[in-house]
């Protein structure tokens, strides 16, 4: 018998080069846009006018999943989530005299 050796240990989970973060929103937008057109048919919206809302909502999210693991890389998108939360500018309310003004021991 012939066993392959799993050599992926540590490594992120990866589908068709979608990375971590990525793979959970393309697997999220694709369950949305399953229970979205559920919904619409239940409701008893045209089943063509369904198909064709879910196709959009599929291919959209599908088409920002992979443009956001195109442009942020793998952590990318968590690190420009952290950046949001960063100051734009750093508040100093001391009078310039008091910051020009050298301590000394």
């Amino acid at each position: 018998m012939e066993y392959f050796i799993n050599r992926g240990i540590g490594n992120t989970p990866e589908f068709k080069g979608l990375k971590r973060q990525y793979l959970y929103l393309f697997v999220g937008g694709i369950l949305g846009s399953f229970l979205l057109f559920v919904f619409l048919y239940m409701v008893g919206v045209d089943p063509l006018i369904c198909i064709v809302i879910g196709s959009i909502s599929v291919l959209s999210s599908t088409v920002t999943a992979f443009c956001l693991n195109k442009q942020f890389g793998e952590n990318g998108l968590l690190q420009w989530e952290a950046s949001l939360y960063r100051p734009k500018y750093i508040i100093n309310r001391k009078k310039i005299h008091e910051l020009l003004k050298t301590k000394t021991k």
